[in-house]
């Protein structure tokens, strides 16, 4: 038991070293922008063979990135709660800090309702995969797949913005820890440090799936709208509303810093 928890401290401290950093911050969202655009030139260019991560039934898609919205909302619900609540012993605050998490199910329902409209309004209905024989008697993707059509429509891909959104949301809330300071004897210790090892696993799984969507699905045109999406989703929330008075506001990065947002409330 001791050797496990000893374990789990070790990578816990390899993730503070590097997720945490404020470099990381900083540069992930224009490396994920590179790597899509990397990606997506060699994708066009030099494609790589098939692979496991190439079919859309490996057990990363299908389990986890499918459901990616869902895996970050359960891991940092309790990761804000316990971290916010142990640096402020305010409940109101961290109530404040949790609706976060609503505004980023607010943003993935909005963002995915845009881009299942848009391929909507943009697709027909096709007898094969070449897009041969438009099927125009069927108006919907959902007819169409029904009767064993192929749509075709502008698909934005939801993968580059969930997983760019999420990505960066990770990050950004784990930036609480140079703050956290916990004793290793208290039970409290043993759940942030569950929780930043999760944590820093999903943002890895998050990322090298982006990276798997740049190399081998949608094209460029695409891949650029679902990363512009989760990053404007990032910026507009994390850089632009939440330092503001009247919002969930920003991880508490300081007693003082987080007394003065309390203030806000008063």
């Amino acid at each position: 038991m001791r050797s496990g928890m000893e374990h789990l401290e070790r990578c816990e401290w390899l993730l503070r070293g590097t997720l945490v950093r404020a470099a990381v911050r900083r540069y992930l969202p224009w490396a994920l922008v590179a790597s899509m655009l990397a990606g997506s030139l060699l994708k066009e260019l030099s494609p790589l063979p098939e692979s496991y991560l190439s079919n859309k039934r490996n057990v990363l898609n299908v389990y986890f990135v499918k459901m990616a919205w869902a895996w970050t909302f359960c891991l940092l619900l309790p990761f804000i709660a316990l971290t916010n609540y142990h640096l402020t012993g305010k409940a109101g605050l961290v109530l404040r800090r949790l609706s976060t998490l609503l505004v980023g199910t607010a943003i993935w329902y909005i963002c995915t309702s845009i881009f299942s409209n848009i391929e909507h309004y943009t697709g027909s209905c096709y007898q094969s995969p070449a897009l041969e024989g438009v099927r125009r008697e069927h108006q919907s993707k959902q007819q169409c797949h029904q009767e064993g059509g192929f749509w075709h429509g502008f698909d934005i891909s939801g993968h580059s913005f969930l997983l760019t959104f999420c990505a960066l949301m990770i990050v950004e809330e784990m930036s609480v820890l140079h703050e956290v300071k916990t004793d290793r004897s208290h039970c409290l210790h043993t759940a942030i440090t569950t929780l930043v090892v999760a944590l820093g696993i999903l943002t890895f799984i998050w990322v090298l799936m982006f990276l798997c969507t740049a190399v081998y699905f949608h094209n460029l045109s695409q891949k650029v709208f679902g990363t512009l999406f989760g990053l404007l989703g990032w910026y507009g929330t994390y850089g632009f509303w939440y330092p503001k008075a009247f919002s969930p506001g920003l991880p508490p990065q300081s007693c003082s810093l987080n007394l003065k947002q309390d203030s806000y409330k008063k």
